[in-house]
């Protein structure tokens, strides 16, 4: 029983019932009809004969004709409490069976608002970034009652979360703004006082590491700013191929690690602010959890089931299943050094994660065997792609979309250095 659905129990419980009723009625009307019908139905055959009769009919034969009569009047009475009970037993099944049906629909019917509530929760939970979609609310139609209240208590819940998210944000971003322009005073400031004619050198040293550390600063407020921004919705959306946001990020690093790439056309709508700061942030983390020596990365693009791909992996240190998750949270830093002495702020993931959301995509990273990570960022790809997609033929072994990055031949990839 406990294994059934609210509307399985509720449709037993409503035809259970009507059965359970059905048959108290039907055997009271037996015990009614059996006590209100005579046994010999009005018919008396216990008088003395008429003089006439018995001239004809003899004594012991009156005797056998009354005994019959009683026996065909027992046979007729017992014939007609059987009627009622089988009769009455099939109109039963009958009627009960389309209590059942009509049970199930009712108790539908009054389950529905219970589905909606249950429709907006999953879509809130599927929003994929906290905060996402708490401005949907649940309308109900029909009278105050428990259900009603239920809602109502769901929707105020929701209002206050949404509430609280907003504020989250906006404490965010204006905090951002806010430090943005000590700092930026502070490197007016020091980059004036290194070039000054006669600084003496303890003073130009002193300043870069000074410039070095307020650099820091802003990066990390910059990061969070991209990160408050992220986690809104993308309403401005342009057409973008994420093939070019890759050449022109990897152009821009200039890194000396080799950077293979395999890059097919993988068009997207979005934010091309945001992309370029989703692959980025990729490619940097890339670089910056690679081994000393001989550190390679590679990344490739292309269009899978209707979804716009970009993968990248690269060497680096083993990373544990268990800790993949929480390299997405932010703040949130692997235990080994990154290479070039400098380590992250822990919002690169973050801001991945974020901007893929708020495109309607998402993010996976699993770790690489022998060393390092492979993350797949998919959005939705545009709807003219999507529907060549769905009449080009079987992607080849070497398309970049199914393919493992670390499987990507170093000599068919073109190496940007």
């Amino acid at each position: 029983m406990k294994r059934l659905t609210i509307r399985a129990r509720l449709t037993l419980v409503y035809g259970g019932l009507f059965l359970l009723a059905g048959v108290v009625l039907l055997a009271v009307t037996y015990v009614l009809v059996s006590q209100q019908m005579p046994a010999t139905f009005g018919v008396t055959l216990n008088r003395p004969p008429a003089p006439k009769l018995d001239r004809i009919i003899d004594p012991g034969d009156a005797e056998q004709l009354r005994v019959f009569a009683r026996q065909v009047q027992d046979e007729a009475r017992q014939n007609a409490l059987e009627s009622l009970l089988t009769q009455g037993g099939i109109a039963l099944a009958i009627v009960s069976a389309t209590a059942f049906a009509f049970g199930w629909l009712i108790a539908g019917r009054a389950l529905q608002p219970l589905h909606q509530i249950t429709g907006t929760a999953r879509r809130i939970a599927g929003a994929g970034i906290a905060g996402r979609g708490l401005h949907e609310r649940i309308v109900l139609d029909g009278p105050r009652d428990e259900v009603r209240e239920l809602a109502d208590t769901f929707n105020l819940m929701l209002e206050r979360l949404d509430q609280s998210f907003d504020g989250q944000r906006r404490f965010v971003a204006n905090a951002s703004h806010e430090l943005r322009t000590p700092l930026a005073l502070n490197r007016s400031l020091l980059e004036l006082a290194i070039t000054r004619p006669g600084a003496p050198a303890e003073l130009r040293q002193l300043g870069e590491t000074l410039l070095a550390v307020n650099e820091r600063h802003e990066r990390l407020i910059d990061g969070l700013l991209t990160l408050a921004d992220s986690e809104q919705q993308v309403v401005d959306r342009s057409s973008i191929d994420l093939a070019e946001v890759v050449g022109h990020v990897a152009e821009q690093l200039g890194t000396e690690l080799p950077v293979y790439r395999q890059l097919a056309p993988a068009r997207t709508t979005g934010d091309p602010v945001l992309l370029e700061r989703l692959t980025q942030n990729l490619l940097e983390n890339a670089l910056r959890h690679n081994v000393p020596a001989g550190g390679q990365v590679w990344v490739s693009t292309g269009t899978v089931d209707g979804w716009a791909s970009l993968v990248v992996a690269n060497t680096g240190p083993v990373v544990p299943g268990y800790e993949v998750e929480t390299m997405f949270q932010p703040f949130r830093r692997l235990r080994q050094e990154r290479v070039g002495g400098g380590r992250g702020f822990g919002l690169g993931l973050s801001i991945v994660r974020a901007v893929a959301g708020a495109h309607g995509g998402s993010v996976r990273a699993e770790p690489r065997h022998g060393g390092g990570l492979v993350v797949t960022v998919l959005l939705p790809a545009e709807t003219s792609v999507r529907a060549e997609a769905e009449h080009a033929p079987p992607a080849q072994p070497g398309h970049p979309g199914p393919t493992r990055p670390e499987q990507v031949p170093p000599a068919v990839a073109a190496p940007v250095r």
